[in-house]
């Protein structure tokens, strides 16, 4: 809540302004090519938006520089009132040191770990100017042909919520105001993952008990963790365009959860509105805009040309402008941008690119990879003299830094086949191709062969949606050729999103899946491949079969005539098995674990509940355990979920170690959107599972 000095400093600045002056604050330009500096000096812009060069994370461009950034505040400071600038810019996975995509840092199963890489994202990016990142997106997904899924947390609302704190928190700290703390933007609000057929910008139909239970959740723990601004979707959700969705926007944000930050629009969707076709023209579409209680215009420009003449008609009050301005004021007294709108210059010497930067780069990277198969044990590469590394990754640099990563350089990327090299063992020789004719002549002579394939990263992230989820051209006929030769064969994925890679993991002997790993995702690899470090991700996401198959994941719900073995009736697909691929939640690592000893403190849940299991290695190798507890309601006024993830935990053991790996149940996590539209508990029977994934595990019950 705004404390009492601040809200009388933002009061008494709006006091003084103008009109002219408050709908400036609402404007937010992006300083083009053809920019007009006066729009500064005259108080017409409140933010700039840094995004020349890379509109949809694709590519890179320059950000700039803490001096030009002064340069632009100076400007902004010979205006009247002297109000400071708001620079922007997508920060999403990193600034100058790339870590990994957001999907690939889910699959870490380690919120910490992610809130340690976006202080260090916040450090780097205002030490070039910037003082707000468009992040953390918190879209939940279940459908991998979108191609925004890169951007965000996968499937579930439990393991989104818990990345939105971490990364909310490791943005901001606890002073918004210190100079290496950035400000967060929660995005997109809400529903825009339930895009139809996975198209960026479609339109989405989400029930009320779906958006309450599976796609708000993520937000509301951002709110709570203190975001300062959250950015609108794209999206038309039930026929109401979320720029322009007041129940969303004022009833649910402000007036449930308490937010006092302000909220902007996605690039251009104000005047996008009249494409949905729920405005006339620009004016109206400004009108509805600020009504709902969108705060802040994306580079559109209709707040600026079109709202002062739209109160003068009376069709808007000034206490709406007024409410929009002061929220946007209050964000940036919480920023310290009135005492201390200039960066210092000196800073980005010190702070981009530091060796703690990049060692933090190296442990998400080899964390987020997951181990799909290993057949044999035949990772870690051991015994084998000469191996052949081959595909079109095996000399990628910028490649491995994935979607919207405009601030990375190629030239600070170790490229990937000398990333290899220096951790191989000095008696293993390399053999590296990226051309399929001399990769198959290489491989006879090979004693295992190691294919990098998988997504460019032009491939994945904003308007970049695919209709089949295979590989990419050319790429599984590559992969059968080289099974054909026989030879030990190691498959590694790189990719945005969810592949549906059936054929390819039946013929490979190993499968990684390795994502868009960032800056220091080569050096990862290697450790991982020869048994430097074992692998420790797990799937955020479920992996489908086939493209057809989605959406397919893991909280479905159970039908009335649900996937047993007895019965022909019962929900299927002819051509394919009803599991998927892989599970939410899978992934091996180079030892084994044994789960035991499930008990429960009682076998009813009053207040709370503690469940505990026993967790073995029973493998010749340390190793990291993702321990993941489920319940299922058995009985509600709704149908529930057949699991729903209520918390996890990551330990390492040694070989033949154990631990008593315990979770606290409180009743408030078993609560749900109810059939009366309420929220809360009903009491009945429950399962619960601590397991290693979202399909097996230890299974107990207990009554509420």
């Amino acid at each position: 809540m705004p404390s009492k000095t601040e809200e009388t400093f933002v009061n008494h600045l709006l006091a003084q302004m103008s009109l002219e002056e408050k709908l400036g604050q609402l404007n937010q330009v992006n300083p083009g090519s053809e920019f007009d500096p006066s729009v500064l000096r005259e108080g017409k812009a409140g933010s700039l938006i840094n995004a020349s060069g890379a509109l949809t994370g694709q590519g890179f461009s320059d950000s700039g520089s803490a001096e030009l950034s002064n340069h632009f505040q100076k400007l902004a400071l010979e205006a009247r009132l002297k109000i400071p600038l708001l620079f922007g810019r997508d920060v999403i996975h990193g600034f100058r040191t790339v870590f990994p995509i957001p999907l690939a840092q889910a699959a870490a199963f380690d919120p910490d770990l992610a809130g340690q890489a976006a202080s260090i994202a916040a450090r780097e990016a205002t030490a070039s100017g910037i003082k707000w990142t468009f992040a953390p997106m918190l879209d939940i997904a279940r459908d991998p042909r979108w191609g925004r899924v890169a951007e965000g947390n996968g499937e579930d609302p439990f393991l989104a919520s818990q990345m939105a704190r971490a990364v909310v928190k490791g943005f901001q700290g606890d002073d918004l105001s210190a100079p290496e703390k950035l400000i967060a933007c929660a995005k997109h609000y809400v529903g825009y993952g339930a895009a139809e057929g996975g198209r960026d910008y479609e339109n989405g139909e989400i029930s009320e008990p779906t958006l309450r239970d599976v796609y708000l959740p993520p937000f509301h723990a951002a709110v709570k963790a203190g975001a300062g601004t959250l950015m609108s979707a794209f999206i038309d959700l039930n026929g109401i365009p979320a720029t322009a969705n007041r129940r969303l926007l004022t009833d649910v944000l402000r007036g449930e959860w308490g937010f006092d930050g302000f909220v902007v629009s996605d690039w251009e969707s104000v005047k996008e509105l009249i494409h949905h076709g729920v405005a006339e023209d620009e004016a109206h579409a400004a009108c509805l805009a600020l009504q709902a209680g969108l705060d802040m215009d994306m580079v559109s420009g209709v707040y600026l040309n079109t709202l002062g003449e739209s109160l003068r008609q009376g069709k808007i009050s000034m206490e709406e402008i007024d409410e929009a301005v002061r929220r946007i004021l209050r964000i940036k007294h919480r920023a310290g941008l009135f005492d201390q709108p200039f960066t210092d210059p000196l800073r980005a010497r010190r702070d981009l690119l530091t060796p703690e930067a990049r060692n933090l780069a190296r442990q998400f990277a080899r964390q987020s990879m997951v181990l799909l198969k290993n057949d044999r044990d035949l990772l870690p590469l051991q015994g084998f003299r000469r191996i052949l590394v081959a595909g079109p990754f095996v000399h990628a640099r910028g490649e491995l830094f994935g979607t919207w990563t405009p601030d990375g350089r190629t030239e600070d990327v170790t490229p990937l086949d000398e990333a290899l090299r220096q951790t191989a063992p000095k008696d293993v020789e390399l053999w590296f191709a990226e051309a399929t004719d001399l990769a198959l002549h290489l491989a006879h002579h090979a004693d295992a062969v190691v294919l990098l394939l998988g997504e460019h990263p032009v491939r994945s992230g904003e308007n970049c949606n695919v209709s089949d989820l295979g590989l990419p051209p050319g790429q599984a006929e590559f992969v059968q050729a080289m099974a054909a030769l026989g030879k030990p064969l190691v498959l590694v994925v790189f990719a945005g999103r969810p592949l549906a890679i059936t054929q390819q993991v039946s013929l490979a002997d190993a499968v990684l899946y390795a994502w868009h790993p960032g800056i220091e995702g080569g050096a990862a690899l290697g450790e991982i491949l020869f048994g430097v470090e074992a692998p420790s991700g797990r799937l955020p996401i479920t992996f489908p079969r086939a493209t057809g198959q989605v959406p397919i994941y893991y909280n479905q719900k159970n039908s009335g005539r649900p996937v047993h073995p007895e019965g022909q009736f019962k929900t299927r697909y002819l051509d394919l098995p009803p599991s998927p691929l892989f599970p939410f939640g899978f992934g091996l690592t180079y030892t084994r674990f044994e789960y035991s000893n499930l008990r429960l403190s009682s076998d009813t849940l009053r207040g709370t509940l503690e469940i505990s299991a026993e967790i073995t290695n029973i493998g010749a190798r340390p190793g990291a355990e993702v321990v993941q507890l489920y319940i299922r309601d058995l009985v509600g006024s709704l149908t529930r979920p057949i699991r729903e993830l209520k918390g996890f935990q990551r330990v390492t053991l040694q070989p033949g170690e154990s631990r008593c790996v315990s979770f606290t149940l409180r009743e408030e996590d078993l609560a749900f959107t109810r059939a009366d539209g309420t929220f809360g508990v009903e009491p009945g029977k429950f399962h619960v599972w601590v397991a290693p994934d979202s399909v097996s595990g230890l299974r107990g019950e207990f009554r509420l």
